[in-house]
């Protein structure tokens, strides 16, 4: 079999591995794929999915972003947007529907600086949608993103007293 072009994610793969002191068999049990289909990742004969990385990634007690990158599927800059959605998602300090209009703001910041998110299409809308499928977004939500980016707008460009701005109550 001819080796694939995915990088270098075997060797990758193999010193997180061996980093990790798991043999070929743990990792491929710890991470639910076959002993040969790992041994054939990690000699680059085989390129596995998005969802493969993720279980890897997990057994390995690693970034999948990481993995992501090494695979060729992101490139840096996507593994930064990735990390701070996930970082965003995972602070416990706010609910779901407030982490959902973060995540909105945040994309429309994006946008507004010509960063189009190309996540979605290079994994799948799959991989974003589990990160957010526990979130329920309710109907005013949108209307909640238009007074907080408002907000942000006026707080950076101060008050015409030249108080503080307050950030709007949702």
């Amino acid at each position: 079999m001819a080796s694939l072009n995915v990088g270098n994610l075997g060797e990758y793969l193999r010193e997180q591995r061996r980093t990790a002191r798991l043999s070929l068999r743990q990792l491929a049990d710890a991470a639910g794929v076959s002993n040969p289909y790992l041994s054939q990742i990690e000699r680059g004969l085989r390129k596995p999915s998005a969802d493969i990385l993720q279980q890897l990634a997990k057994a390995l007690r690693i970034s999948a972003e990481t993995l992501y990158v090494q695979a060729g599927m992101l490139d840096e800059r996507e593994r930064q947007e990735l990390e701070t959605r996930a970082v965003l998602l995972a602070d416990p300090s706010i609910n779901e529907r407030q982490k959902q209009v973060l995540l909105q703001i945040y994309e429309s910041f994006r946008k507004e600086n010509g960063f189009e998110s190309t996540i979605e299409a290079k994994l799948g809308a799959a991989l974003v949608a589990d990160a957010a499928s526990a979130a329920v977004v309710d109907q005013d939500a949108d209307a909640t993103v238009e007074k907080t980016a408002e907000a942000a707008e006026a707080a950076e460009e101060g008050t015409a007293d030249g108080g503080a701005a307050k950030p709007p109550t949702p």
